[in-house]
């Protein structure tokens, strides 16, 4: 999105705090002073009969290898456009609506155990549809699988990795308090994978159910989605007969601290709406939310 606001003393260089939060709101992050004291953890399923015929159907027009993926990250696009709050973070003890809509994803080379994985972080516009989070996210994916290990992350990471252990300790303390202070370099925040709006993890692509992912500490990032293998279920129907389904479970674990309940209420059910309804995300949102002051 991009910064559409002078930067103000207090703001950090991927988000500007908030400060028309209600007090209570506000403090809440010095009483929950880590992810690991304020996650929530949702789970829920979504009917995918309908939405797997709509898949096919985008298959056959060329859009080969669109999946459930697509259709979670274009929705999750969508909410946030619409409730920003649930783009925000914690840092520093502070409250911060986040500039972009930054996605952290962990991709192998090969689906093998010896192949090399890294995250990726992929940038999206709130009016992406569909078929922009469909080509965006296969360029960084074939980018990765063409390049190897030369993503920002890796790199990053390499270098620190050449530091004796009690100075690269010492490196990560000091990025840890340069976080604090929304001091850390932008080129780190840009290679990390403990910094954006969400992290997904595909587990149902290697035959997984959904599973509960703890939020990490370092970083500031509130959310992370876990997507399930899909299962089938028999209901019985109101003419008494089973009937076979297909369903998709996904699990959240959330950063209490970023939003109220009912706010998140609305979030997860318009969530859980457009995913049953990919269509609309063919084409743009009409109208993108801006967060509170």
């Amino acid at each position: 999105m991009g910064e559409k606001r002078k930067r103000r003393i207090g703001d950090r260089r991927d988000g500007r705090r908030l400060r028309s939060l209600d007090p209570l709101n506000a403090m809440v992050p010095f009483i929950m002073k880590v992810k690991s004291d304020a996650s929530n953890y949702f789970t829920d399923s979504v009917e995918i009969t309908e939405i797997e015929k709509y898949l096919r159907a985008k298959r056959q027009q060329g859009y080969h290898g669109i999946g459930m993926l697509h259709i979670f990250i274009a929705a999750y696009i969508r909410v946030i456009a619409q409730y920003p709050g649930f783009n925000r973070f914690v840092s520093g003890q502070r409250i911060f609506a986040r500039y972009d809509f930054e996605f952290v994803m962990t991709v192998k080379k090969d689906m093998k155990t010896t192949s090399p994985e890294t995250s990726i972080k992929v940038t999206f516009d709130p009016r992406d549809t569909v078929f922009d989070v469909f080509a965006k996210l296969n360029k960084e994916i074939e980018k990765f699988k063409d390049e190897g290990d030369a993503t920002d992350t890796d790199a990053a990471a390499k270098a620190f990795m050449k530091l004796p252990r009690p100075i690269l300790k010492f490196v990560v303390y000091v990025c840890t308090k340069l976080d604090y202070f929304g001091l850390l370099p932008r080129s780190l925040i840009k290679a990390s994978p403990f910094h954006g709006s969400v992290v997904i993890t595909d587990l149902g692509s290697i035959g997984m159910p959904a599973v509960y992912h703890h939020l990490y500490d370092f970083g500031n990032i509130p959310v992370f989605l876990a997507l399930g293998a899909k299962r089938k279920a028999y209901e019985p129907g109101r003419d008494g007969t089973f009937k076979q389904r297909k369903y998709m479970d996904y699990k959240l674990t959330i950063d209490e601290r970023i939003c109220d309940g009912f706010y998140f209420s609305q979030v997860l059910r318009l969530f859980k709406s457009i995913v049953q309804q990919p269509e609309i995300l063919e084409g743009p949102v009409e109208t993108v939310v801006e967060d509170i002051d």
